[in-house]
């Protein structure tokens, strides 16, 4: 594979003293809707918002035209937008894939987002935890990924699909982040470098999704080595522990928790990002039913502020 991401690492500067970048995914407010995610994270005091497909789609697909998002999000920064997922998707699915990603980017457009999101698969873990216990049929017509493929063979599939997705994105001036899930079969820190290597396009890099790492087993020190101009977001989300040979991560279970009540030690996270000189935006990222039966409101200012301590 090539080395692209190595030929741009710039030597690691000191965190200047600016104000730390936070942004709110809407995960955080999750049963709400654009119009009241944007007025939750205005309200409380997040400089940005990354918009999430189920909802953002979900607006559009009721008759609201695009143009109609930036008067509504005046005042705050649109950080990215997510998610494309099931990048390795193959045939017609692939053209699907690749439309996808081109409604997104436009869409990242027209509300100012300067990058998108791609994630691995697939997005279902029940197929993956059938797969491992040899319950997956080869008539099953569930989508699979790269499940069963060796490790070169499925960057190279997916790569490619990350290098179409990225010519794409560059054609409107924009950046892809890439989020390989806990569960899926490329899943690891790793496989994000040597899909950026085997894309070989300059405008992709990594949402570090602190989950997502700690949960696969990534550790702080391959944080400290990533070159910090490919750190494009990082997402903080808490998780359960989980036994990591046996488990496959369920979001449902093992991620149910609020940020700063679970099994991972945040701080040393966010201090091993900041070794890198990172100065990117800091997004809260959660999947808490307790917390999503709270007021939307008093949720995203306590999630600001706990975010604001950490990474201030």
């Amino acid at each position: 594979m090539t080395t692209a991401w190595h030929n741009r690492t710039e030597p690691h500067d000191e965190v200047d003293s600016m104000p730390p970048k936070i942004s709110m995914n809407v995960t955080t407010t999750f049963h709400g809707n654009v119009a009241t995610d944007i007025q939750h994270a205005k309200a409380a005091g997040y400089a940005g918002i990354e918009l999430q497909s189920p909802k953002l789609y979900r607006y559009l697909d009721a008759g609201y035209a695009v143009e109609t998002l930036p008067e509504m999000l005046e005042g705050i920064e649109v950080t990215g937008l997510g998610a494309v997922l099931d990048i390795e998707r193959q045939g017609s699915a692939r053209d699907e894939y690749l439309a996808e990603v081109r409604r997104m980017c436009e869409i990242a457009v027209v509300v100012g987002a300067p990058i998108v999101q791609l994630c691995t698969g697939p997005v279902d873990w029940n197929v993956v935890k059938d797969f491992r216990a040899g319950h997956l049929a080869a008539e099953d017509g569930r989508y699979r990924a790269t499940l069963g493929l060796g490790e070169v063979d499925a960057i190279r599939l997916a790569g490619s699909n990350v290098r179409d997705a990225a010519d794409i994105a560059a054609g409107l001036g924009l950046e892809l982040y890439l989020e390989p899930l806990a569960w899926a079969h490329l899943n690891r820190c790793r496989h994000a470098l040597q899909l950026i290597d085997e894309a070989g396009r300059d405008n992709v890099g990594i949402a570090l999704d602190t989950w997502h790492f700690w949960t696969t087993g990534d550790t702080l020190d391959e944080v400290r080595a990533l070159p910090k101009e490919l750190i494009k977001a990082v997402h903080l989300s808490d998780g359960l522990d989980l036994d990591r040979e046996n488990d496959v991560p369920d979001q449902s279970h093992h991620r149910d928790v609020v940020i700063g009540g679970g099994a991972i030690p945040l701080q040393q996270w966010v201090d091993a990002v900041k070794s890198t000189g990172y100065d990117g935006w800091w997004v809260s990222e959660m999947f808490s039913t307790r917390a999503d039966e709270q007021d939307p409101q008093a949720i995203a200012s306590a999630m600001r502020t706990l975010i604001a301590t950490m990474v201030g």
